[in-house]
């Protein structure tokens, strides 16, 4: 084989559709979009446009409510921690706080807070002191001989 020779497999590349090239090309003279009328015009975007009619959402009710002052936490798992011990970017024996786990690298920053939750198990006796943990995690946490304290967030 030569490079000349070189080609693609049959069927690989198509050709592109060349719009408004003549009427040789089946897409000629208005380029497949009609004739006149606000759809044949270019720059319309008419998503959600219903002719008139009440569009879809409108027409369906409004569900929900965003609070404005909801609280966002960083979360972190029991099992997580525990890898981290045992890959030794956190030191189990010293007290574990927020500022050392944004430090180790487990949390990329702190948000309200960091949340503490139970997935994963725990072997490690380690001291947690985080802004909110989940009933299963504290649980956890102590039965592996360790403590887990719960610290409201500094008042804004």
């Amino acid at each position: 084989m030569k490079l000349h020779e070189l080609r693609d497999n049959e069927g690989a590349a198509r050709k592109k559709k060349r719009v408004a090239r003549g009427p040789g090309s089946g897409k000629g003279k208005t380029a497949g979009r009609g004739i006149k009328g606000q759809k044949s015009r270019s720059g319309v975007a008419l998503n959600g446009y219903e002719g008139g009619q009440m569009p879809l959402y409108r027409r369906l009710p409004k569900r929900g409510f965003t609070k404005p002052n909801a609280k966002s936490f960083a979360v972190v798992n029991l099992g997580l921690i525990e890898k981290f011990i045992a890959e030794g970017k956190l030191d189990a024996k010293a007290e574990i706080s927020e500022e050392a786990l944004v430090a180790s690298g487990l949390v990329r920053r702190k948000l309200d807070g960091i949340r503490v939750l139970a997935k994963g198990e725990i072997k490690s006796k380690v001291t947690l002191n985080v802004t909110g943990a989940s009933k299963a995690a504290i649980e956890a946490v102590e039965k592996a001989g360790g403590k887990l304290t719960v610290v409201a967030a500094a008042a804004e």
